[in-house]
């Protein structure tokens, strides 16, 4: 099968890029900043540098693919661009290319609960562009993963190495986050119904309180713990809103994974989020 990955030098694309490889696909791998993937021969995949913000640098893209894989979105931060421009517009112009060249399935990742509150950027942007697949005429799976194994560790570990993780007052989450390795492998070997969402996450379930103690326990500290009221999260948000540092979407979505349920209703894969942790103070990449 020839598959276009969009997005497919990132933390997930990478993964299934090396997946589809794997599985003998003809891969045209495509992301505005390409990348060397370590254990994989750059001759057995086609690179592009495309930005996703600029229709014409995916003129053909699609030519001659019978699926398009995307993992395009905004992932931090920004000054300079929103989530309505990546997520959204990035995505919808990925969207035009493929059904231009008559692509016939069309895979987008997304979010766990993406439609369920539109006053988050992130979720609104990405439930927008769920929709317009839905109505775009192309086969099409919407993979919602609960989160992944990095994403965790990115918020988890700086706080730990200060000292104490601040967790939201009054609420007790719940999260099955997934290794990128593993939530490749399902895209990748999908077989089931198409014009379908799946909500996946990982095999074991943790609450915010067990995930900050397996952190500490890896890091041989005492796990200290501090509960901040939503107000606090409010207020860190209307300040980097009116000081426009790129800081306000990413507030208003950890305050928002902090308070709901983000437990995904498909479990998948082998790898053991407790695991990696472990590995990651081990190996010392944090």
């Amino acid at each position: 099968m020839n598959l276009v990955i969009a997005g497919a030098f990132g933390n997930l694309g990478t993964e299934i890029t090396k997946a589809a490889v794997m599985a003998g696909h003809k891969v045209l791998a495509a992301d505005m900043n390409i990348k060397v993937i370590p254990g994989l021969d750059q001759g057995a995949y086609i690179s592009r540098t495309i930005d996703v913000t600029k229709p014409e640098t995916l003129a053909g893209l699609c030519d001659g693919a019978d699926m398009l894989i995307t993992t395009v979105g905004l992932t931090t931060g920004s000054n300079v661009v929103t989530h309505y421009d990546i997520d959204l517009k990035g995505n919808m112009n990925l969207l035009e290319e493929a059904k231009r060249a008559g692509v016939k399935k069309f895979v987008y990742t997304s979010v766990i609960k993406a439609d369920s509150d539109p006053s988050i950027p992130m979720l609104d942007a990405k439930a927008a562009f769920e929709k317009a697949l839905k109505a775009s005429g192309l086969d099409y799976l919407i993979v919602r993963p609960s989160g992944y194994f990095y994403d965790i560790a990115k918020v988890f570990a700086p706080m730990v190495e200060k000292g104490t993780v601040l967790l939201l007052q009054g609420v007790t989450s719940r999260a099955n986050v997934i290794a990128t390795e593993d939530l490749a492998k399902f895209i990748i070997g999908y077989s089931g119904a198409w014009n379908t969402t799946v909500e996946i996450g990982g095999s074991e379930v943790y609450t915010y309180e067990e995930i900050a103690e397996m952190f500490f326990s890896a890091a041989g500290k005492q796990c200290k713990i501090r509960y901040a009221p939503a107000v606090l999260f409010d207020l860190l948000a209307l300040i980097a809103k009116l000081q426009r540092n790129g800081k306000y979407a990413p507030i208003r979505f950890g305050k928002w994974t902090l308070s709901n349920n983000m437990e995904a209703t498909v479990k998948y894969g082998s790898s053991s989020f407790k695991q990696y942790i472990q590995t990651l103070y081990e190996r010392k990449d944090l």
